[in-house]
């Protein structure tokens, strides 16, 4: 503060000096008419923009007050440290001294900050490359970043800043920064807590002294922002417990000497328990008394809970929100009786004017088309705004999983009183890659893979994607289109041609190699906003390699069908919706049904179909209650006696039950060797439980989760005879594993890393504690 003053003195002493130098020019100067006015000392600012600032003009008097004025002007205008009048016969020569331009500001030893965001704060004090330097607006750069600092709890850290001149008046600014280290929480204690232990309040914080995990969550970093953020969640927590009169007396941050330990005190005052004596609304209900009064859910009795309050009027909003009212409020005034210790909630109801949508406006796009994301949004613009059509678009813009955040918000149009624009800000992630590169599975071993997927093409939303896939069991070359939009209506279009070859030796599972081509193009038509139908067809030649030591039924099948059986399927399928993000969901429901059906005519008749449920239930802010099921069913028709094998269901591994090795869990052929090969199922059944929460640091898709897996398949098992019986469906099989695990939406694609614990293996079972997947998968 004492430099600013300085400088501030410095600059008013000059500004004196000029005005006492006009006042002397004027005096000495006999009364004239300027003929002429020049302008010297100028480099960068136009001549026109000194001229706006003198309260003269050539033809006009010059008088001693408006060399003042002219003088004055100039100083404030921020562009001149040094500014004279003289005069020259009858010109006034006005000569001025050009504060240097902003050329550069360096910034050397930030860690703690993004560098756009410290650009972006030293921007909002005014001082920025281009602009005129100013040392009172430096000051104010550098008080801000040691605001800053401080917020950080980097109470050691040291700023210095230096301004070198440049040629042709510019200066470069460096700004060095010695940070130190953050400091710690050494402790965070309560007073006036009897209710609650100090353990339970420590808890609900952000905040917290150090711990084995505080590397990474930084939770021991001392920040005024968190602090503020954990007396609020403290306060709704003892609010939501009945104590309406809870209040937070005083907050003690104190530092220790070394700079080096936090010390935080937090007094408080509990107060007693409310109970509930009423809810009722007042105000403005438009005629809809009955619909919003059965959203009142406060019951006399009840226990005074601020989120059930506020979980009320938030319905009652969206309700008059899909009516047009967007900006609708239904304020509660909680009116409480300290002697019973009861309260009564009143809410008043201001519907506001009914509002229509003017634009609907898209940001934040700067790759994907606004044609790409316009046609998800389900709010028309010209339409009575509604809420419920604002989160459909949300839901289904973010679906796309094009972009890491989405976010629709009504703003109001300036000057109107019955209009809005509907904002969309959208965050752009990585749709593409290039890969080449090897990786290891634990289930497949060492893997080459090399590909190009694109799910965003040109920013028109359509996929492409080529695979090349091989490992010491399984290679895959795949090309696949995806249209989104063939039509204005939604329908959608793709394309496959594929060659997998698989070795079930290899994985363990039977004594046979297997080589499919094929090709399809299916359809996908919407019949409601969440639903979708799919129809296409299939073509593919599979060229089966058995030998002596192949299960016999695999055998059979060979002489049944030939080494090389070709077939014609019909696809078909439903899938219906609800999440609120494809990639990490939180919420909402999601359907799939797919089925083929082979035709006759050819090699095979057969039909399979799969069915697939997932419900993700939000718990909290952060954690996620997941269920998923998976049930499929396979058989054959006709003249064909047998299921084509590379047509079954393998149950096993990370895809479906953790802690068994891929593919394992299902019937076996004893005909060959004792240990028996896995043979799979045309049936199946799988279900997962999980439980999932993202990780500090701000990716949503950075998750660890706990499981709960069962699943089995069913079939056709061989004795030592080489004689099949089909299984009975018992869920008596199921096998069941737990565990825990870490899930990432990484740029190299999905990732899933798994550590499991079998609850029920039986003899004869493949069991594999870790396991990790690059791939989707429930």
């Amino acid at each position: 503060m004492k430099r600013e003053f300085v400088l501030q003195l410095h600059q008013l002493n000059r500004l004196a000096a000029g005005i006492t130098a006009a006042f002397l020019f004027a005096g000495s100067a006999s009364a004239f008419v300027i003929s002429d006015i020049r302008v010297e000392g100028l480099t960068r600012t136009e001549p026109g923009t000194v001229f706006s600032h003198l309260p003269f003009r050539a033809g006009e008097d010059y008088t001693a007050e408006k060399g003042v004025r002219a003088i004055h002007s100039l100083y404030q205008s921020g562009l001149f440290r040094d500014v004279t009048l003289s005069q020259d016969g009858d010109v006034i020569v006005v000569r001025v001294m050009e504060r240097p331009a902003v050329a550069t500001i360096e910034t050397h030893g930030i860690k703690a900050f993004d560098k756009e965001a410290v650009e972006k704060s030293l921007r909002d004090v005014g001082m920025a490359e281009g602009r005129i330097f100013d040392h009172a607006i430096l000051e104010r750069a550098d008080q801000e970043l040691r605001r800053q600092y401080l917020a950080r709890g980097y109470y050691g850290a040291n700023v210095t800043t230096t301004v070198t001149p440049l040629e042709r008046n510019r200066v470069r600014i460096t700004i060095n920064v010695d940070e130190g280290s953050a400091s710690s929480i050494a402790s965070i204690r309560f007073t006036g807590n009897s209710l609650f232990e100090t353990d339970d309040l420590l808890d609900l914080m952000q905040l917290g002294t150090p711990n084995w995990f505080s590397w990474y969550t930084k939770r021991d970093l001392y920040s005024r922002e968190k602090l503020a953020a954990d007396l609020e969640t403290i306060r709704s927590f003892y609010m939501n417990q009945g104590y309406l009169d809870f209040r937070i007396d005083t907050v003690q941050v104190s530092i220790a000497p070394n700079k080096s330990d936090v010390y935080i005190t937090i007094n408080l005052t509990e107060g007693e328990k409310y109970t509930i004596r009423s809810a009722k609304l007042q105000g403005d209900m438009l005629g809809l008394d009955d619909q919003l009064n059965a959203l009142v859910t406060l019951k006399e009795g009840d226990i005074y809970n601020a989120q059930a309050v506020k979980d009320v009027s938030t319905a009652i909003t969206d309700k008059l929100s899909t009516l047009g009212y967007a900006f609708a409020s239904a304020n509660p005034n909680p009116i409480s009786d300290p002697e019973k210790r009861t309260v009564d909630i009143v809410y008043t109801i201001d519907p506001g004017r009914r509002a229509y949508v003017r634009r609907v406006n898209i940001t934040g796009n700067n790759r994907t088309r606004d044609e790409v994301i316009r046609r998800e949004v389900r709010q028309y613009e010209a339409a009575w705004f509604d809420s419920d059509k604002v989160k459909l678009s949300r839901d289904r813009i973010d679906r796309l999983g094009y972009f890491e955040t989405v976010t629709a918000e009504p703003k109001p149009v300036p000057g109107t009183r019955d209009q809005v624009d509907l904002e969309v800000n959208v965050k752009e992630r990585p749709t593409g890659s290039i890969s080449l590169g090897a990786g290891y599975s634990t289930s497949e071993g060492i893997i080459l893979s090399a590909g190009f997927a694109q799910n965003n093409v040109f920013g028109t939303g359509n996929s492409v994607s080529v695979d090349v896939n091989t490992s010491k069991s399984q290679r895959t070359y795949a090309l696949s289109v995806v249209e989104p939009y063939v039509t204005p209506e939604g329908v959608s279009r793709s394309y496959e041609i594929y060659d997998r070859r698989v070795d079930l030796e290899e994985l363990d599972v039977a004594d046979v190699k297997y080589e499919t081509y094929g090709a399809g193009v299916s359809w996908g038509i919407p019949f409601t906003e969440l639903d979708r139908i799919f129809l296409g067809t299939r073509v593919e030649s599979t060229t089966v390699d058995t030998n002596s030591n192949s299960p016999r039924r695999y055998q059979n099948y060979v002489d049944q069908f030939g080494d090389n059986p070709i077939s014609v399927a019909l696809t078909a399928g439903w899938s219906r919706d609800s999440r609120d993000n494809s990639l990490a969901p939180t919420r909402g429901v999601y359907q799939r049904f797919s089925g083929e059906f082979g035709l006759p005519g050819f090699d095979i008749q057969y039909y399979k179909a799969t069915y697939q449920y997932q419900h993700f239930i939000p718990l909290s802010r952060t954690w996620t209650l997941a269920f998923n099921g998976e049930v499929g069913w396979g058989d054959v028709y006709g003249s064909t006696e047998q299921f084509p094998f590379f047509k079954n269901f393998y149950v096993g591994g990370i895809g479906s039950v953790r802690g068994f090795e891929s593919g394992t869990l299902g019937p076996k052929d004893y005909s060959v060797d004792n240990d028996g090969d896995n043979l799979g199922g045309d049936r199946m059944l799988t279900g997962n439980i999980e439980i999932l929460a993202p990780l500090p640091g701000g990716d949503r898709t950075l998750r660890v989760f706990g499981f709960l897996d069962t699943g089995y398949a069913w079939g056709y098992e061989g004795d030592a005879y080489g004689h099949y019986k089909r299984q009975k469906i018992d869920f008596g099989d199921l096998r069941y594993s737990t565990g825990f695990g870490v899930a990432w939406i990484s740029p190299l694609g999905p990732l899933k890393f798994s550590i499991a614990f079998p609850l029920n293996d039986q003899e004869g079972d493949d069991t594999q504690r870790f396991q990790f997947q690059i791939g989707t998968g429930f």
